[in-house]
């Protein structure tokens, strides 16, 4: 019993992670960016100890990856890896909107989600919309009102912005949806989360189309160089 409570991450081990999540998921750290263990720990304010602690749980996340003698990087997505991400946000987002109270708090969130990426769509910075949407679809999954599934769309997130980061478009990737986000929240906001479902659902669709039709030009333009 306590060899496996030593296995567990420290707490401090455990808030470091999500910091470098969110770090991810924000888009500052970037797919097959190399990370230095020491600058990284200087940064963070932790030891170098702790840091190869937050690097084991992230690489077993999938955030990360090591390589012997290469050292500890950000990793860098599948096409599968993106197909079976779609495929958790249908099961968990789509249910908890459909089921979400009218007045739950996270709804105040999600507008202040739309507002901003809005403000950051005037001023061209798409980077800001891609967070500001990641945000938007965490409050979806807060209206479930379960830390678990927060928690697990956390890291989902901070996967799927890796695979965003590979594409050389945000703004082609992150402009169609803004409309969407707003439709939704309106649907909410009137009482009508079925519907704002049913809007999700093609909205899923539509993104993943996106998505996977970018990781293919990618692919193919990796195999005609």
């Amino acid at each position: 019993m306590t060899d496996a409570l030593d296995s567990l991450p420290s707490g401090l081990a455990q808030d470091t992670a999500a910091r470098l999540r969110d770090q991810i998921i924000t888009g500052q750290l970037r797919p097959g960016q190399r990370l230095s263990e020491a600058r990284l720990a200087a940064d963070l304010s932790v030891s170098r100890n702790t840091l190869r602690e937050v690097f084991r749980l992230l690489v077993h996340e999938g955030l990360l990856t090591h390589l012997p003698h290469r050292g500890v990087s950000v990793a860098v997505p599948s096409m599968a890896g993106v197909l079976d991400i779609y495929r958790l946000r249908r099961l968990i987002e789509i249910p908890a909107l459909a089921q979400a109270w009218p007045r739950h708090t996270a709804i105040a969130r999600m507008a202040g989600d739309v507002a901003s990426a809005r403000a950051a769509s005037a001023a061209g910075d798409w980077q800001g919309v891609g967070s500001a949407n990641m945000r938007f679809h965490a409050g979806i999954v807060a209206l479930a009102d379960s830390p678990r599934l927060t928690g697990f769309f956390a890291q989902t997130m901070a996967e799927l912005r890796l695979a965003f980061g590979l594409l050389d478009d945000p703004e082609q990737l992150h402009a169609p949806f803004l409309q969407d986000n707003g439709a939704i929240l309106d649907l909410l906001q009137q009482d009508q989360p079925l519907a704002a479902a049913d809007r999700l659902a093609a909205y899923l669709d539509r993104s993943e189309r996106v998505v996977m039709t970018a990781f293919a030009r990618l692919e193919h333009g990796v195999a005609q160089g």
